[in-house]
């Protein structure tokens, strides 16, 4: 390959890995081109892409970069697979496949993440992460979780109080409707007398016009 040509799969490359920072090394040496094939389709379902490169060209293209830690210590032609939505859930797919028995002797070879070299047991173990969309889930459980729990304590006040300030209304509507009767019954009482004073007045008054009437023969 003439210096030109390399030169212009260098720079093919390193516009392909323009602002990727995370990236691992398979095994694809033993597929046949259909299984190949349906590697790759299946890898793009999950837009995740897969070059085969030379160490030389990659090492040339990721020099300066976060990836040329991938490809310390490595020899030959590589195959690199890089995207997703995350080097975890990137991790996961390719141990996945990896399991896969239509696709063997396809495996992880390492990789880099965050700057730092991963070997084959390193990726396996990353595979095992919980993923973004997991972690997400996870935090959002545990700020939602003291929040749903203060949310019950106050439904819980407000629904004592409630019963508190019921309780309480009932108790003087009792006392007022007691005192309205108590009072209708000393309305009562106080007017029979009352009417009775006339009766005593016009009594008092004919005792002493019949005494008089008795003492006048005498005289």
């Amino acid at each position: 390959m003439s210096k030109y040509v390399k030169n212009l799969l260098t720079d093919e490359v390193k516009r392909r890995w323009e602002g990727v920072e995370n990236a691992l090394l398979v095994t694809v040496a033993g597929l046949d081109a259909v299984k190949n094939s349906q590697l790759r389709q299946k890898l793009r379902g999950k837009n995740i892409s897969l070059l085969m490169i030379k160490n030389s060209i990659a090492r040339r293209a990721s020099e300066g970069t976060p990836l040329a830690a991938a490809f310390e210590e490595m020899e030959g032609s590589l195959a690199v697979v890089w995207g997703g939505e995350d080097i975890v859930s990137l991790a996961k797919e390719i141990a996945a496949l990896a399991g896969d028995k239509l696709f063997a002797p396809f495996a992880a070879r390492g990789g880099v993440m965050d700057g730092g070299r991963l070997t084959a047991d390193q990726v396996e173990a990353v595979s095992k992460w919980p993923s973004r969309q997991e972690q997400l889930s996870i935090v959002a459980g545990q700020i939602l979780s003291p929040g749903a729990m203060l949310a019950s304590q106050l439904i819980s006040i407000g629904g004592a109080l409630a019963s508190q300030i019921k309780q309480k209304s009932e108790g003087e509507e009792g006392v007022a409707d007691g005192g309205v009767e108590a009072g209708a019954g000393e309305a009562e009482a106080s007017s029979a007398p009352e009417a009775s004073a006339p009766e005593a007045s016009a009594a008092a008054e004919g005792a002493p016009a019949a005494e008089s009437s008795g003492e006048a023969p005498s005289a």
